[in-house]
């Protein structure tokens, strides 16, 4: 399968004084570090090669997880540097260790689906990136896509309008192409990506019709944890 770059470079303010230390991928959930069920349920989605674009904090990430082996996978880390690179300037550094395709996921989200089929959907679809989305009607978070018949039709995390039912879900499939015309080095925002790929029509969809999790906030992490314990 394709390899999968994990965006765990942000700040994590809004978790402190949890996150004051350790970065957001080190959280404990249900008794060990987030980032290790996030690795293992992307090993046991098929997935065998991540690449770790790290930020605050990230030499912590690159000990806890260190190569890999002790989650069946390859791991490699990418590090923003003096500079915050934001989530698709963390990419464009990245892209020397991704293929010419790749799935996308934010550190904080645990996203049980099936990797297989969207990465088939995203290869039939012979577009440049796909988004995989969930009719969330308002529920986990504000919903953001305005999603029909098997398309989107409209995404916006700032302007957000009573047709958006669904929500971006967190899981992407995108090339390499529009983030090595990024100026290197330079912050830049990975929803100017989907946005930009929306307006050209090079933009697939993929429906998941399970709930995301996420721990951007202590309800996030408490529903986590519920889902998790046996």
């Amino acid at each position: 399968m394709l390899p999968v770059a994990i965006l765990a470079g942000g700040l994590a303010t809004r978790l402190r004084p949890l996150t004051e230390n350790i970065p957001k991928a080190l959280v404990e959930i249900a008794g060990e570090p987030f980032l290790g069920h996030q690795l293992r349920l992307l090993r046991r989605s098929g997935l065998d090669r991540v690449v770790l674009c790290a930020g605050y904090r990230g030499e912590q990430i690159r000990d806890y997880a260190g190569d890999g082996r002790d989650f069946g996978l390859r791991v490699d880390y990418c590090f923003d540097g003096p500079k915050l690179l934001g989530t698709a300037g963390a990419i464009r550094r990245a892209l020397p260790l991704l293929d010419d395709a790749f799935f996308v996921l934010y550190g904080d989200s645990y996203l049980p689906c099936d990797y297989a089929a969207v990465e088939q959907t995203f290869l039939e679809s012979g577009k440049s990136g796909l988004m995989t989305v969930h009719r969330n009607e308002g529920r986990w978070d504000s919903s953001n896509v305005q999603f029909s018949q098997g398309r989107i039709l409209a995404y916006d995390k700032a302007n957000r309008t009573p047709s958006m039912q669904h929500i971006d879900y967190g899981l992407g499939v995108l090339r390499r192409q529009p983030f090595a015309a990024l100026p290197e080095g330079e912050p830049a925002d990975l929803a100017g990506i989907y946005q930009d790929l929306l307006s050209r029509g090079e933009l697939a969809a993929f429906e998941v019709p399970t709930r995301f999790y996420e721990i951007g906030s202590p309800e996030g992490i408490r529903e986590l944890e519920e889902f998790l314990s046996p």
